[in-house]
């Protein structure tokens, strides 16, 4: 007889998240965002976006969101030696600290490039089809046009992954008509029906859909 699985409890939660410790350059990241009031990659969601960018031995990602370079440094931890990072956000003075971050855990300035202004902006610009991983964070109510932007960007075989999907809670409770929320929705929708991938939602962090480009 099979056992039932039961939901995991906030203490295996929690084990789970921490399970994996980040790399102190990263670490520090995490910290410098939470006390500019800023929310950072969770130690879970980090060591998850590292051991996928490994699997498939990224060399290009686009980073919508720089915050303070947590996420930047998690990525180019886990690139190919030669890999190139192009972070993308609509506040330059995120990427200051990024850089900052980036360079003191000894990656060059040919590693990444910091590209400040709006990422519906910007990611038109970008090559199409040239890109292992397309991480999406940033404004939560432009999801929709970053997930649309991010299909013409991604090589087969590339990642879409998705930050912040189930939002504190509300994007699973369907009476929760708050905008982030709706958008967040919307974005998922979109790659649902879409016959250009294959997905999974993993409950980590607040909630970080990957998508493979088939």
């Amino acid at each position: 007889m099979s056992t039932p699985v039961e939901n995991p409890t906030p203490a295996s939660w929690t084990f789970a998240e921490d399970y994996v410790s980040p790399s102190d350059a990263v670490a520090q990241a995490r910290d410098e965002a939470t006390v500019s009031g800023m929310t950072p990659v969770t130690t879970g969601e980090a060591a998850a976006l590292k051991v996928l960018t490994k699997a498939i031995g990224a060399k290009h990602v686009v980073e919508i969101g720089t915050l303070m370079g947590a996420t930047g440094l998690t990525f180019l931890e886990a690139m190919e030696r030669d890999g190139i990072l192009t972070s993308i956000d609509v506040e330059a003075d995120n990427q200051i600290p990024a850089r900052e971050f980036f360079q003191k855990a000894g990656f060059p300035t040919s590693r990444f490039r910091l590209i400040a202004g709006s990422p519906i902006e910007v990611m038109p610009k970008l090559r199409d089809g040239a890109y292992d991983i397309v991480y999406v964070a940033g404004d939560k109510l432009e999801y929709v046009e970053y997930v649309a932007g991010a299909l013409r960007l991604l090589r087969h075989g590339g990642l879409l992954i998705v930050r912040d999907v189930l939002w504190h809670n509300k994007v699973a409770d369907e009476s929760d008509e708050s905008d982030e929320a709706i958008i967040i929705r919307e974005a998922l929708e979109a790659v649902n029906q879409s016959e250009s991938y294959t997905q999974a939602l993993l409950p980590v962090g607040n909630g970080l859909l990957v998508a493979v480009k088939d």
